[in-house]
């Protein structure tokens, strides 16, 4: 449910190919190698972008994911709505947009509704940072939402978009649970087992649950053990304790690939998703395992 393909394209400003870069953790080869049905596709924008230039930035990722991942001879198709998703002919991968931080609209709802028509269909109102619509988990503030951010929950709403939680403040994570229709974790894991300060404590966890919401585990060696290295197995411990506190048919993959400068070992890009599924099903049962890998995000499509 989450990368940040396009955030390194616009960097490289044209070095980098989706087709083949090796240098993308999520690209055209090894998503057809790890059997992809699903990849969302995040806009962000550096913290640093001065704010009369976000607009434009967004607007440039929005062009790179629809020029070059989805020019892909049709085989990767955009999802207009997340119910698409059920209508994915055979052979086929879906692609998504995604908002990580509402900075480019500014004060405009009008843009928000113009990057909703594009297309975006999960919106994290922050990144880290505090903004016009609430704090992120950094800011030590630790405010909620503002108005301007519940004016933006309510337009996800009626729009039948998710609204991301998983890089908001405590208070905002709280204050989004109880308005949201649609909350999702997009790149999140379990605090108990890495007490990073991006991660869900429990009772964020089990809040989730009670709202029905997915929860997609990130694959950031510092989100997953104290170490700030992982393997593989780290990774399901984050899964069996989402699981064990009620949650095993809202576990999902989130990954966080090309927004992380490090890898759990063996799980370092897209084409390895299978070999991480073959590792699940040695400690879950086949159902359960597709249930993560697929089907629970497909029980729980916007409607």
């Amino acid at each position: 449910m989450h990368c940040d393909v396009l955030y390194k394209l616009q960097k490289a400003k044209g070095r980098l190919t989706f087709q083949d870069s090796p240098e993308l953790d999520v690209n055209f080869e090894r998503m057809v190698e790890g059997d992809m049905l699903l990849q969302g596709f995040a806009i962000f924008l550096d913290p640093e972008v001065p704010i009369e230039h976000k607009w434009k930035k967004a607007v440039e990722q929005s062009n790179i994911f629809k020029q070059h991942v989805l020019h892909r001879n049709g085989v990767i198709k955009p999802l207009k709505k997340w119910t698409d998703l059920e209508m994915l002919p055979d052979g086929k991968m879906a692609a998504a947009l995604t908002l990580e931080g509402v900075e480019p609209i500014g004060q405009d709802l009008d843009r928000l509704e113009q990057l909703l028509d594009g297309g975006v269909l999960s919106v994290g109102l922050t990144w880290n940072n505090a903004n016009l619509a609430a704090d992120g988990i950094e800011e030590t503030r630790g405010a909620g939402l503002t108005r301007f951010g519940r004016d933006i929950i309510s337009r996800l709403n009626k729009r039948k978009v998710f609204t991301d939680v998983s890089h908001l403040s405590v208070k905002s994570f709280w204050d989004t649970i109880e308005i949201a229709e649609f909350p999702i974790a997009s790149h999140s894991s379990a605090k108990a087992i890495c007490s990073h300060i991006r991660n869900l404590d429990d009772d964020q966890i089990k809040a989730m649950i009670e709202h029905d919401a997915m929860i997609h585990v990130i694959f950031h060696p510092l989100f997953t053990t104290e170490s700030g290295t992982a393997n593989m197995e780290d990774v399901v411990r984050h899964i069996d304790h989402i699981a064990e506190l009620g949650g095993i048919k809202n576990i999902g993959f989130g990954s966080d690939f090309d927004g992380i400068p490090s890898h759990v070992k063996g799980l370092e890009n897209a084409s390895q998703f299978q070999d991480f599924i073959a590792v699940l099903e040695t400690h879950f049962g086949k159902e359960e395992v597709a249930g993560f890998a697929h089907q629970n995000f497909m029980n729980h499509l916007p409607r």
